[in-house]
C-alpha cells in the first residue's frame, strides 16, 4: 500500500536489523553533538529552531493519527495519546513552546527512561522506509534530545523535588487513565492488564500486585536519574 499505506509484510520491522542499529547509532551521535557543541547552542538564533521542531512534532504526530484513520487503525481504545511516551511527546512540545522549568522536571524522568527504553525494545511493525518508521524513532529520538539539549544547553538540572513532582504527576495521572480504560475498554500505560506479548511486567508480578512494582521501580530509576543529572545550572 505504498510508503504511506498499512501492508506490514512489506515493512516488516525486525528488532536489532540494520534500520535499527542505525537509528541507535544516531541517538547516541547526535546526543554527543549536543554536548559537544552546547556553547554554540546557545546562541539566541536557536530559539526559532526550537519552535520549528516544536511544530514538526505537532505535524508528523497529526500525520500519525491522519494514516491510522485512512487505514481503519484508529479506535478510542488504543488511539488517544495516552501512553506514557505519548504524553512526553506532548511535554516535549510545551517545553520547547514554553520553556518552563516543570513541564522539563517531568519530561527529564518519562523521556530518559520510557522512550530511551521505546527506542532500544520497540513495539512496531513497520521497517524503514515506511512513515510509521520515520515517525516511531523521529519523535521518540526528540523527546530524548530536547531534555538532552535543555540540560546542556539552557542548564536546567533536577532537584530531589522533581522526583516528588514526577510521583505526584504520574499517580495523579493514573487513576484518571483507569477511568478512561474502563470507559473505552482500552489498556493505556498497562493500567487494566498486562501485554499480551512478553514484557517487562511479567517480573513485577501478577495484576494488580505489579503496580506497586511499577512504582518501586520508578522511583529507583529516577533516582539514578536524578544523581546523574543534579548538578545545578542557569534557567535560561
Amino acid at each position: 500500500m505504498g510508503w504511506f499505506g498499512g501492508n506490514v509484510k512489506e515493512y516488516d520491522f525486525v528488532m536489532f536489523s540494520g534500520s535499527h542499529l542505525m537509528i541507535i547509532a544516531i541517538l547516541f551521535v547526535f546526543s554527543a553533538a549536543i554536548f559537544v557543541f552546547r556553547e554554540k547552542l546557545k546562541v539566541k538564533k536557536w530559539r526559532r529552531a526550537e519552535i520549528g521542531i516544536a511544530l514538526s512534532l505537532i505535524l508528523i504526530e497529526s500525520c500519525y493519527h491522519i494514516w491510522m484513520y485512512v487505514n481503519g487503525m484508529w479506535d478510542v481504545s488504543h488511539a488517544i495519546p495516552l501512553e506514557l511516551c505519548s504524553i512526553s511527546l506532548i511535554l516535549s512540545v510545551i517545553l520547547l513552546l514554553t520553556r518552563k522549568m516543570l513541564i522539563y522536571e517531568i519530561l527529564l524522568f518519562t523521556a530518559l527512561l520510557g522512550a530511551s527504553q521505546a527506542l532500544f525494545t520497540p513495539l512496531l511493525n513497520f521497517d524503514f522506509p515506511h512513515f510509521r518508521f520515520f515517525h516511531f524513532f523521529y519523535t521518540h529520538l526528540m523527546m530524548i534530545w530536547v531534555v538532552l539539549y535543555f540540560t546542556w544547553v539552557h542548564g536546567y538540572r533536577p532537584t530531589i523535588l522533581s522526583v516528588v513532582k514526577l510521583f505526584v504527576f504520574l499517580n495523579v495521572l493514573m487513576p484518571v487513565i483507569m477511568l478512561i480504560n474502563k470507559a473505552v475498554d482500552g489498556n493505556y500505560m498497562f493500567l487494566s492488564h498486562k501485554p499480551k506479548s512478553p514484557s517487562l511486567l511479567d517480573l513485577l508480578g501478577p495484576y494488580p500486585w505489579y503496580f506497586l512494582s511499577m512504582e518501586f521501580l520508578l522511583i529507583t530509576l529516577s533516582l539514578i536519574v536524578w544523581l546523574i543529572f543534579r548538578e545545578k545550572g542557569r534557567k535560561g
